[in-house]
């Protein structure tokens, strides 16, 4: 299968050294600067790709999402910070009849620790004692805080049923891949749940695991429906 790295950065890099374990050959890569306009994307540069991962820039997530429906390429989408316009982009993907993945996060650790979550608030909904905090830290070169993966925790939260508030706070320093922490306190004890990344290699296997699922499929589907199919 050939496929195409929209975003040639440090996640881009490591997906092209890692996509032959998953049976891709890379066919085509995209810096910033190769796709001014989108116009790194035409039909003649995507001949013969069966699958585009994306890893941009939020500025630009959008209009590569579009470009590639608009040519009938599936696509994985690993950009943060572009959300808003979720609906915009299943749109235009649903209206194409292509296939899209996307995550604030492509591990697969991190999707069974957000199900952790998930229980851990719907048991302390019930305990009014505990109160919640949310917290992560990154490498200083990430742009958005708070990241997409902790949003998506929190949100998780709600959704189990803690309606309570959820102190939220963000780091940025060196070069730390990413760590997720929840946590419950009351004035008896407290209660910690933490993942740790111990580099971006889970992220990336995650994201090739995501474009060979998508290959020849259509729809608009997150990771987290589908990670236990992978």
């Amino acid at each position: 299968m050939n496929l195409a790295i929209i975003g040639y950065g440090k996640m881009g890099c490591l997906i092209e050294q890692l996509a032959p374990e998953y049976g891709f050959a890379v066919g085509l890569k995209l810096r910033g600067d190769d796709n001014r306009n989108f116009q790194g994307l035409s039909r003649d540069s995507l001949r013969g790709v069966d699958v585009a991962v994306e890893f941009s820039t939020a500025s630009s997530a959008v209009g590569n999402i579009e470009r590639l429906a608009d040519l009938g390429v599936n696509a994985v989408v690993g950009t943060t910070g572009w959300f808003d316009r979720l609906e915009q982009a299943r749109s235009v993907v649903e209206r194409s009849g292509t296939g899209l993945v996307w995550s604030p996060n492509y591990s697969v650790g991190v999707h069974l620790f957000s199900q952790i979550v998930s229980q851990a608030a719907q048991l302390l909904a019930r305990e009014s004692d505990y109160g919640a905090w949310a917290w992560e830290i990154h490498h200083a070169a990430k742009k958005d805080a708070t990241s997409g993966t902790l949003l998506a925790l929190i949100e998780e939260m709600k959704r189990s049923g803690y309606d309570r508030p959820i102190s939220t706070a963000s780091n940025r320093a060196g070069a730390v891949p990413g760590t997720h922490e929840i946590g419950f306190d009351s004035p008896a004890d407290a209660i910690t749940l933490r993942h740790t990344a111990r580099s971006r290699d889970g992220f990336a296997r995650g994201a090739l695991r995501a474009a060979r699922w998508v290959v020849g499929k259509k729809g608009f589907f997150s990771f987290r429906e589908i990670v236990h199919e992978l």
